[in-house]
């Protein structure tokens, strides 16, 4: 009931923020007596997709505190293994050339780990309880690495914009579909103004579904895209091997149910599907990954 209604709330906050911002940009309605004003409708489409895409951003540090029940770890902890983790994150960091993240732990048998944050200077690298009871000194390294590197690369703002235009992008198209199909279906003597029917909701709703399904195979292809490239950077930053001996240590533990559903976070894992799911997937399969790592030996 809690995440529930963070979510909720997180919901009407976005709407109410957008709302507010669509009057102080004097955006005014799209759909004109006889006609769509499609500058409006591209301003509505680009704050409506692009405001929530950002404002979830701009959340994703706290909503991941919440949601995963993370624990963030005070730098003076007295708690060696505690300790351990600081001073490991800290030195790939500053290898990465990045400011010191927030670094957390929260509850899951999982093997898992994921970055978030709107900024560089404002992220958090958190990692499960499985983890740290699962994995070895060098494995761990090598998770750690590569979220480092996801930071360093900007990936959380590159995602916020592919996905933000995407909805931005259905969003406009489908409303477009619906006023040419419904405006269609009028008699040329009807000289009422254009008001839309269930009809053009239905239409709407039906094609920005369709574009929606088609852009998310887009950015799931980017996502994973950007894994081989974090793999990679924790390969020189942490170790090839040392990445290597993670994911091998993620292939033995395959088996294991996932604890984490939120799909807030889900685009964060370290593990991935395989088969035909793969498409669908943020993540590429555990061995295309392991064998580009041994590729870079040349």
């Amino acid at each position: 009931m809690k995440r529930i209604a963070l979510l909720l709330a997180v919901n009407f906050l976005i709407v109410i923020t957008i709302s507010i911002l669509l009057s102080v940009l004097g955006v005014r309605p799209y759909l004109q007596a006889n006609h769509i004003d499609y500058q409006e409708l591209l301003i509505f489409c680009l704050v409506w997709g692009m405001g929530g895409a950002f404002i979830s951003l701009g959340l994703s540090r706290v909503m991941a505190k919440w949601m995963m029940g993370v624990q963030v770890i005070d730098p003076n902890t007295t708690n060696s293994q505690s300790q351990q983790l600081i001073q490991t994150v800290s030195r790939l960091a500053r290898s990465a050339n990045v400011p010191m993240p927030e670094v957390g732990v929260y509850n899951s048998p999982d093997i898992n780990a994921f970055a978030t944050g709107p900024t560089k200077s404002r992220s958090l690298v958190a990692v499960s309880s499985g983890l740290l009871d699962r994995m070895d000194r060098a494995e761990t390294e090598g998770v750690l690495g590569h979220e480092i590197t996801h930071i360093a690369n900007g990936d959380m703002v590159t995602m916020t914009l592919l996905q933000g235009c995407v909805n931005a992008f259905a969003m406009f198209l489908s409303r477009v579909i619906a006023y040419a199909i419904t405006q269609g279906r009028r008699s040329d003597d009807d000289e009422r103004s254009y008001a839309p029917s269930m009809t053009t909701y239905m239409v709407q709703i039906v094609v920005e579904m369709v574009l929606l399904f088609l852009g998310s195979l887009l950015v799931m292809a980017f996502s994973r895209w950007r894994e081989f490239r974090a793999d990679a950077g924790s390969a020189r930053i942490a170790g090839r091997e040392n990445m290597i001996a993670a994911l091998q240590r993620l292939r033995g533990d395959a088996d294991i149910a996932s604890q984490v559903p939120q799909a807030a976070v889900q685009t964060l894992r370290i593990s991935s599907p395989g088969g035909m799911m793969r498409f669908f997937a943020s993540h590429p399969p555990l061995e295309e990954r392991i064998e580009r790592l041994h590729q870079m030996r040349g």
